[in-house]
C-alpha cells in the first residue's frame, strides 16, 4: 500500500522540483504552450531558482512545499509555491490595492500526471491553507490557463471559482489566455 505526505522542501528538492515541473508542463501544457517553448526550457535554470525559492523566500509567509509517494522507497511526487500575492496576482492594469490584505497567491501546484489521482493535489493544498491559516491570510488566488481543464477542475472540486479577472500570457508571440481562481481560506481546518 502506498502512503503520501507533505513537507516543506529542502535545498536539495530543487533539482528534482524542476524536473516535476519540467515532466508536468511537457505533458499537461503540449496543447496549451508552443512545443519548442516546451523542449527548450532549461531544467538547470529551474532548479536554481527552485533553489532559491527554498533557501531564500521573500517571507516566511512564501513557502514550496513536496509531496512525497512512500512505497518501497520515497518519491517526490509534487510541489506547490504559495505566499502573499504581490503584483504577478494581479490582472493587467489592475489596481494593486483590488486584491486587499491577508491574499494568498499560488504560483505553482503540480503533480506528475503518472502519480495523478492519488490525493497528493489535495494533500498538498491542504497544507498550504493550513501555513495561509497560520499566516493570518483570509482569501486565495492562483492564476491557471483557460486550456488547462485538469486543474480548473481540480480547483473548482475543492470551492475554488473565477473571480472575473483574466489575462494573457505572451509565449513566444502566442497569446494564451488564463482566468483568475479565488478561494476563501477556511477559519478552522477541515474535519477529516
Amino acid at each position: 500500500m502506498a502512503l503520501g505526505y507533505v513537507r516543506p522542501a529542502r535545498p536539495e528538492d530543487a533539482g528534482e522540483i524542476a524536473r516535476i515541473q519540467l515532466a508536468t508542463w511537457r505533458v499537461a501544457y503540449r496543447r496549451i504552450l508552443p512545443r519548442h517553448v516546451l523542449d527548450n526550457l532549461d531544467e538547470a535554470w529551474l532548479a536554481r531558482r527552485w533553489s532559491a525559492a527554498v533557501q531564500e523566500p521573500p517571507s516566511g509567509a512564501h513557502r514550496v512545499l513536496v509531496a512525497v509517494e512512500q512505497a518501497e522507497q520515497s518519491y517526490l511526487v509534487g510541489f506547490v509555491a504559495s505566499g502573499p500575492a504581490d503584483a504577478e496576482a494581479l490582472a493587467p492594469e489592475e489596481p494593486a490595492e483590488s486584491l486587499g490584505e491577508g491574499v494568498a497567491a499560488v504560483t505553482d501546484l503540480l503533480v506528475e500526471p503518472r502519480w495523478g489521482r492519488r490525493g497528493h493535489g489535495s494533500r498538498l493544498l491542504a497544507a498550504a491553507v493550513d501555513g495561509w491559516r497560520t499566516d493570518g491570510l483570509h482569501r486565495a488566488v492562483a492564476w491557471a490557463f483557460e486550456g488547462d481543464e485538469a486543474t480548473r477542475k481540480f480547483l473548482t472540486s475543492t470551492g475554488w471559482e473565477p473571480d472575473g479577472a483574466a489575462r494573457a500570457l505572451d509565449v513566444d508571440d502566442m497569446l494564451v489566455p488564463q482566468l483568475r481562481l479565488h478561494v476563501a481560506v477556511p477559519t478552522e481546518p477541515a474535519a477529516d
